[in-house]
């Protein structure tokens, strides 16, 4: 697999988009392994999907070929003292004002029953990606979509199990969750206004249902909107990749919380929390890659997770929550 420089990501999205050009890209939370493909549905190296299109056309009618869905098994959480320890680094900031809200993150070691292939055929997610065999992604969460001069941001912040009784009350009135939830799509309301002009929220905090493979859980979200103008709106490159890191995955004032982000978490997350994306020379979709398998240099495979803090949270809410988000979609 060939990486390329941030720099030539820009331009080369830039590029292709005035062409009209259909291309996949893809950059890790870091921005420092970047990827475009001009001819993505003949790529070998990667698998995708996007909202039901990509490279692997005939993937539903080929799952006969697996004779088991693929299974997860735990077998090394970061532990509630270790947690407990990042969760610190984190709420200490809080209170010196540092951040108001930051995204704290641990990777998890695990076992499959199968491949990381496995994983990509059976996962019923609207976005997916497939990195040779060092990385699978199953994403619920839109990034950012343009089509014509509009813009649209999509953050998912507050997840509760959908099997607790009265779930969906307990979620929206939860006051914790719900200040994260505003934080996130003020951070993301802002963000657009470098790009565009008459940025508005035509939905905030609704409810989704995602099928994981052992039980369903919900999450809110909003959709945050934006005009761009005629001259750059498929200037991609210049549009999308001033947003990075996503703001649901970092925090708010993003700066000084991805600093103190990297002060508490004790491993990189390389690919998670990403972003990746699809431009059929009409429409560019892109995903943040949350819900993703990755291996590692000694070939332990490793599902990060995680959520958001604020000075409202609670350490072992936050740390059981992580460990809900561990799970194959279905």
């Amino acid at each position: 697999m060939e990486y390329i420089e941030f720099d030539e990501l820009r331009s080369r999205m830039n590029t292709f988009g005035r062409a009209g050009c259909s291309f996949l890209w893809g950059v890790d939370y870091a921005c420092g392994r970047c990827f475009i493909l001009d001819s993505p549905f003949s790529s070998s190296e990667i698998l995708w999907e996007v909202r039901g299109v990509g490279n692997y056309p005939n993937y539903k009618s080929l799952r006969s070929d697996f004779s088991e869905q693929p299974r997860l098994r735990i077998v090394s959480p970061v532990s509630l003292e270790d947690y407990a320890e990042m969760f610190s680094v984190i709420r200490k900031g809080l209170l010196r004002g540092d951040s108001f809200l930051a995204n704290l993150t641990a990777p998890t070691e695990i076992e499959l029953s199968g491949t990381l292939r496995n994983v990509f055929h059976y996962s019923n997610a609207p976005f997916k990606l497939l990195i040779e065999d060092e990385f699978v992604c199953f994403s619920p969460e839109p990034f950012v979509t343009i089509g014509g001069d509009r813009i649209s941001a999509f953050p998912m912040k507050g997840t509760i199990d959908a099997s607790i009784p009265d779930a969906a009350r307990i979620l929206t009135e939860d006051y914790k969750e719900t200040c994260e939830h505003f934080t996130i799509v003020d951070l993301l309301r802002n963000d657009l206004n470098i790009v565009a002009e008459d940025v508005e929220v035509p939905r905030l905090r609704y409810l989704e249902r995602i099928a994981a493979d052992t039980r369903d859980i919900l999450q809110t979200s909003s959709e945050i909107s934006g005009r761009i103008a005629p001259a750059k709106r498929y200037d991609f490159g210049d549009i999308i990749l001033p947003l990075l890191p996503a703001g649901s995955i970092t925090g708010a004032p993003k700066p000084s919380t991805m600093d103190l982000i990297a002060r508490a978490e004790r491993r990189s997350r390389g690919w998670y929390t990403g972003v990746f994306g699809y431009f059929d020379g009409r429409l560019m979709q892109s995903a943040v890659m949350i819900r993703c398998i990755q291996r590692s240099a000694d070939g332990k495979l490793y599902f990060h997770s995680g959520g958001g803090v604020t000075v409202n949270s609670d350490c072992r809410e936050e740390y059981e929550e992580l460990l809900t988000k561990i799970y194959l979609t279905k």
